[in-house]
């Protein structure tokens, strides 16, 4: 089970600290409300094994988002027609292939012994994510399961379509720039040796630039393995090193600040913080529960740090869009009014609901910009690369007919 620290406050307003064991986090904050107090920070702490004999262990990483987006979007139109839960997951089972399968015969076989819906797949941790579980959960406690699995497949689905759009718009430089790396290489070290030995039979003066693609060229030819090495220890440092709590706040703070990118990362991460909050209060979670799974969810450091503000702001009884407004650093303005607007309402699911498709549409069309503005830059970048080395392996023949 779970251990959790956490930060509280009871009815006379005094702040204090401490420690419990819960199945969860949504456990807690009800253990803690029961006995008079109000959550205002909680961080679990979680035991890591270097192997797990447990059978939910077998299924870390292993099911496809599409595959549960599915499984999320028919479970609903079946329990909307009237099936039996045992029975619709039954049928899920029957025509799922691979892991899912496996964890769709496990999670019937809990539902057979009297156990809720949600309860079964938090066997899963790996599979359902927090803020499927908590809206699950939202949705049986409601009695609208249906409306829940809905607002989940929707809001996976979004996320899923504007994860693939910003991959889509950064595989084609990635991959032409892969291209090109390969092929200097490649010349590198078979083709240029080549031409220097010929350039040695002229007995000319080689040009600075014919000079320098040489040097290159002999040390990549000599030193091929050492280069090969030092490379892979340089990407690997810096894969390690981006793990650390240093790395993830410079490459956060770099990707929001780089040109072009810096505005989409912005743009992302409002669309998902709108679309997440507006999919968990529509299902009837708790606004408080909500942005913890959002701030969960949501990857960038100084997003998480503003939820968390967010957070501690709500338990104390104030509206979260002074926040908003006040980072417009982060969240567009747009956010912060709309949000404000929900809040003077009461529809405020509705508002977030607006921002989400707004930033979403946004997103999509920036991508659609960026790929239109990469080509030529690239071709740009192709060409030079080429007229430089060209020219340089070009030049040692004019030298020759100006000393003939």
């Amino acid at each position: 089970m779970p251990h959790y620290t956490y930060k509280a406050i009871d009815n006379s307003g005094d702040h204090y600290k401490g420690a419990k064991e819960a199945i969860d986090r949504f456990a807690l904050y009800r253990e803690i409300r029961k006995e008079g107090g109000q959550v205002i920070h909680v961080h679990e702490h979680s035991k890591k094994k270097f192997f797990s004999l447990s059978f939910e262990g077998l299924f870390q990483g292993k099911v496809k988002q599409h595959d549960k987006i599915i499984f999320a979007r028919n479970l609903a139109s079946m329990i909307e027609a009237g099936l039996p839960m045992t029975r619709a997951i039954s049928i899920m089972r029957r025509q799922s292939k691979g892991e899912l399968q496996k964890v769709l015969q496990r999670i019937e076989d809990e539902i057979a012994k009297g156990v809720t819906l949600s309860e079964a797949m938090k066997l899963f941790p790996d599979v359902f994510s927090t803020l499927f579980v908590s809206m699950v959960k939202a949705g049986e406690e409601s009695g609208n399961l249906t409306m829940a699995l809905k607002n989940i497949s929707n809001q996976m689905e979004k996320t899923y379509q504007l994860n693939k759009k910003v991959k889509g718009a950064l595989m084609y430089p990635a991959v032409i720039f892969s291209l090109m790396a390969i092929i200097g290489v490649l010349m590198m070290v078979y083709m240029v040796p080549t031409l220097t030995e010929t350039f040695k039979g002229l007995g000319i003066k080689l040009p600075l630039s014919t000079r320098i693609i040489i040097a290159i060229s002999d040390a990549m030819k000599n030193y091929f393995m050492f280069i090969i090495g030092g490379v892979a220890l340089a990407v690997a440092s810096i894969y390690s090193g981006l793990k650390t709590e240093k790395g993830k706040h410079m490459l956060d703070f770099l990707s929001l600040r780089a040109p072009i990118i810096g505005e989409i990362v912005k743009q992302v991460n409002a669309a998902r913080t709108a679309r997440m909050l507006s999919s968990l209060i529509s299902s009837g979670v708790d606004i408080v529960v909500a942005i913890s799974v959002t701030k969960d969810v949501i990857q960038n450091v100084y997003y998480k740090s503003i939820l968390s503000n967010i957070e501690q702001v709500i338990q104390k009884g104030e509206q979260m869009s002074a926040i908003f407004l006040k980072h417009e650093d982060l969240y567009p303005l747009f956010v912060g009014e709309m949000v404000s607007v929900g809040e003077e309402t009461g529809k405020i699911g509705d508002m977030l609901e607006g921002v989400a498709s707004f930033y979403e549409n946004e997103v999509d069309q920036k991508t659609k910009d960026m790929s239109s503005v990469i080509e030529p830059v690239l071709m740009i970048v192709i060409g030079v690369a080429v007229g430089i080395f060209a020219i340089s392996m070009l030049a040692p023949t004019y030298s020759l007919a100006d000393a003939i």
